[in-house]
């Protein structure tokens, strides 16, 4: 049997993995139903371009660019082997999305690369996440513009964890996170794009997290994170990723790239806390961020717990 190249393109499309190629310098010249799925791009809008041309622009867990030095693509490029990474790539709509990437590079009759395939898929766990909507959504505990649990939401865990603490001695910490200069976005730009903003650091946090761990939103551009099992140096290290994350996600107006920062306070609970006190203090960090320049992390690491 004869298989044309449409047939392939129809076999390409159905798979759930996102897959596309790239030339010798890294121009898209492929993109599958999977990787339009995945990232919100269609293929018109990606096709001629280099993938580090304000689309996927790959950084590491720590929100480091890979374009620049360490991208696994020019690397298999360059020596012909097969790689795989975990990173993280930018959405359309703004946010970071998590990924298994495998790069592959195909070789043509004079054993020089002609082509290298991207092959990944969203390393989120994206059913478990769409569960949990649905039952804050019932619950009336979730916040229906990012999609994540409301300020009630966290009193409910925050009260569960304080008793957890006081009774069995299981740590955890919270993260107090204000989105910078968010009035100015507001005011330059309207309200629908401050909406988008909001969706941006909300998702871009919520697919950091591991899954027992608790994101939502406190108010006006406010999140608390709450989480479990963990020390003061872990704490801190958790807190500087997702705003290294955040950093380097944007989101398109026309035409100007509208970024965003995050001031953040860190803390971990105290047996004799309260929800009131707990808060607090995490926000008084958060404006020791502020006062410090913004877009970095405080935690006051003397603390007795």
């Amino acid at each position: 049997m004869d298989f044309d190249n449409n047939y392939y393109k129809m076999v390409l499309d159905t798979l759930y993995d996102g897959i596309y190629f790239l030339d010798q310098d890294k121009k898209i010249v492929y993109w599958n139903e999977g990787a339009e799925r995945y990232t919100g791009y269609k293929h018109s809008e990606v096709l001629g371009r280099h993938c580090w041309d304000n689309i996927l622009m790959h950084t590491n867990s720590q929100g480091v660019k890979l374009c620049n030095g360490s991208c696994p693509i020019s690397q298999a490029i360059a020596d012909s082997r097969r790689r795989e990474v975990e990173v993280y790539f930018h959405h359309k709509e703004g946010h970071r999305v998590p990924i298994s990437m495998r790069v592959a590079p195909i070789l043509g009759s004079n054993n020089q690369v002609i082509v290298a395939v991207e092959i990944f898929n969203e390393n989120s766990p994206k059913f478990a996440l769409h569960q949990k909507i649905e039952e804050l959504q019932s619950l009336a505990l979730l916040d229906s513009l990012v999609e994540i649990g409301n300020r009630r939401y966290i009193e409910i865990n925050l009260k569960g964890r304080l008793e957890e603490l006081k009774r069995y001695g299981w740590q955890f910490g919270i993260l107090f996170i204000d989105i910078d200069h968010f009035k100015n976005t507001n005011d330059l730009y309207g309200h629908d794009t401050g909406d988008k903003v909001l969706k941006m650091v909300g998702k871009t946090i919520l697919n950091s997290i591991r899954p027992f761990d608790v994101l939502g939103r406190w108010g006006g551009e406010e999140f608390i994170v709450i989480l479990v099992n963990i020390n003061q140096d872990n704490l801190y290290s958790v807190a500087n990723r997702f705003r290294l994350l955040v950093e380097q996600s944007n989101i398109s107006h026309g035409t100007e790239t509208i970024c965003a920062t995050v001031s953040i306070g860190a803390t971990l609970a105290r047996r004799d806390d309260t929800i009131k006190t707990l808060i607090k203090r995490a926000d008084k960090l958060m404006y020791q961020s502020k006062g410090g320049g913004r877009n970095c992390v405080t935690m006051n690491r003397d603390m007795q717990l």
